[in-house]
């Protein structure tokens, strides 16, 4: 006779005793496990569709490619595989040494380096991958702004273009003001500059239809060839005395103080791409503003019957868009290059920052993350090509990949078996209703007649 059903012990108590054992032996008690086991299931099924896990999904598949690059150019590889049938364990120690290497040498760059000599130093990669990943949150969150609201502004490169003339201006031009009030103005003169330049694609999305792809493109060679001007020309840009297409470099008062000291180059520009990451997230969740333009996004003729501007609305988003971007812009020049900037002030930021809006999903925190993601492959790049011999090139090929990846999300959810977030879900416990055989349907209308 089993000890709970010994006479003398109550049906409730037994009951108890049950449960307390179940939950001792790890298991979920009577009817909540079924429910612990629906939510468990329903909770794994979000996780693997949410669209963060296919940006992930597409970042490993561009590593995988990449590390396949790197087992094709190193030499090591090559001379084993010339033998691979009669002694393989060369080959894949080859291939374990150069693709681990590489990648080593990658986080050794871009994290953390246990070979340096004191702590100072072996953090300085971090804020190095830190430094190169501000303007490229920067100028993310603008971009990722203008895609939640549906607009496609491709222009980062000619808004920061011009927020680096405004700015780099306001930096040597202006004289006689203190530290903190010149670096402040020259910011806000380069988020100007940048809201202007794409408040323009804007006007002419809202007022003529014109499509904002093709104008905020031409507005890229537009602000390319009116800087090269500004450079060329003396009295405008040009540094006086000389014949070189540069600025003069920005005054002390100017720049951008250092964040963490004058050892590391990491300045104040990374405090602004964080405050506009946290002011963007507000925006787009916790304001009417910010509600309007994802309505706009989502639906613009909804938004119309609902009593939005959506004309008006797009110039607002643009506005902010470009503003945003142009802190990326005021960044560079007041903080990364201060001895004077030349055309190529960008540096490819403009558009490597389309990759990191697409690849965060247009979420401010998601842009934060692929914006440190991006600046640890270009602070590790270097290290790579310096330690392993590994071409630089192969860190942009898998920035490439991963934009290749991103733009086909149905590719990745096959390889890693993802469910598709777009498919209906059935609400846990309700089960399709199992259809009646005919048989039964004659005999429940025999019974009814």
């Amino acid at each position: 006779m089993n000890e709970d059903s010994k006479p003398g012990i109550e049906p409730g108590l037994a009951e108890e005793l049950e449960q307390e054992k179940a939950r001792q032996a790890g298991a979920p008690a009577g009817p909540d496990a079924a429910d612990t086991e629906a939510w468990l299931a329903k909770a794994l099924q979000d996780t693997m569709a949410h669209p963060w896990t296919t940006a992930v999904g597409a970042v490993l598949l561009a590593v995988l490619v990449g590390s396949v690059m790197i087992a094709f150019t190193d030499e090591d590889v090559t001379a084993a595989a010339a033998y691979f049938f009669s002694r393989p364990g060369d080959t894949f120690a080859a291939l374990g040494d150069a693709i681990g290497g590489a990648y080593s040498a990658l986080f050794r760059g871009a994290v953390f380096n246990p070979r340096a000599e004191g702590f100072a130093a072996q953090i300085r990669p971090l804020t190095e991958t830190f430094n190169y990943a501000t303007p490229l949150v920067a100028a993310g969150i603008g971009i990722a702004l203008a895609f939640r609201a549906g607009l496609l502004n491709i222009g980062g490169q000619g808004q920061m273009l011009m927020a680096a003339v405004c700015a780099g201006w306001v930096g040597f031009g202006v004289t006689g003001l203190p530290a903190g009030l010149h670096a402040a103005l020259a910011v806000v003169a380069g988020m100007a500059g940048g809201a202007v330049w794409a408040g323009i694609a804007g006007v002419l999305k809202a007022r003529t239809g014109a499509h904002e792809v093709i104008v905020t493109i031409m507005l890229n060679w537009i602000a390319f060839y009116l800087l090269a001007y500004l450079l060329a020309t003396p009295g405008l840009l040009q540094a006086p005395g000389s014949a070189n297409p540069k600025t003069p470099p920005t005054l002390p008062s100017a720049q951008l103080p250092p964040l963490l000291g004058e050892r590391y180059s990491l300045h104040w520009g990374f405090v602004l791409a964080l405050a506009a990451v946290v002011f963007a997230w507000w925006l787009l969740n916790r304001s009417s503003e910010g509600f309007q333009y994802r309505a706009v996004g989502s639906n613009p003729r909804a938004a119309r019957v609902a009593g939005i501007d959506v004309g008006w609305s797009t110039v607002k988003v643009m506005l902010l868009s470009g503003a945003l971007v142009g802190i990326a812009g005021a960044s560079q020049v007041l903080g990364q290059v201060t001895t004077g900037f030349s055309g190529d002030i960008d540096a490819g930021v403009g558009f490597d920052a389309l990759t990191v809006a697409l690849l965060g999903g247009s979420s401010p925190w998601g842009v934060l993350a692929a914006g440190i993601l991006f600046g640890a492959f270009k602070a590790g790049g270097t290290a790579m090509q310096a330690s392993e011999g590994v071409p630089s090139d192969i860190v942009l090929v898998v920035q490439s990949l991963i934009v290749l990846f991103i733009a086909a999300p149905t590719l990745v959810r096959a390889i890693f078996r993802l469910p598709d977030p777009a498919r209906r879900r059935r609400p846990p416990g309700r089960s399709r209703k199992a259809p009646k055989a005919a048989g039964s349907t004659v005999a429940s209308k025999g019974a009814a007649a």
